[in-house]
């Protein structure tokens, strides 16, 4: 569950990274990769659930792709990293563990 979990998130964080340089579906490559991976990563998101539930694996997906999105946009990006960026980052990923232990 967690590994597949894990290549949704990656598929979603990477087909936002596409979906920005889509340019408001402007750019049609970038625009039908961003689709692409989305649908990719739901199909992943589906199977990493059937056998976990629902909270624990969405949840789950959603706190990787917030640490992914934050690591690509200032990595990739050039995105500033701030103290608040990181703190969100922490709570988000506490509330996965919440969740994953409730």
């Amino acid at each position: 569950m967690v590994i597949l979990g894990l290549l949704a998130a990656l598929c979603f964080t990477t087909g936002g990274l596409f979906m920005k340089s889509a340019d408001g579906f402007r750019q049609v490559a970038p625009g039908a990769a961003f689709l692409l991976l989305f649908g990719v990563g739901a199909v992943l998101q589906s199977h990493a659930m059937r056998g976990s539930g629902m909270a624990v694996t969405y949840v789950l997906v959603l706190g990787l792709e917030a640490a992914l999105t934050l690591g690509f946009g200032v990595w990739l990006l050039g995105e500033t990293l701030s103290l608040a960026k990181v703190a969100g980052l922490g709570l988000t990923l506490a509330g996965v563990a919440l969740l994953r232990a409730a």
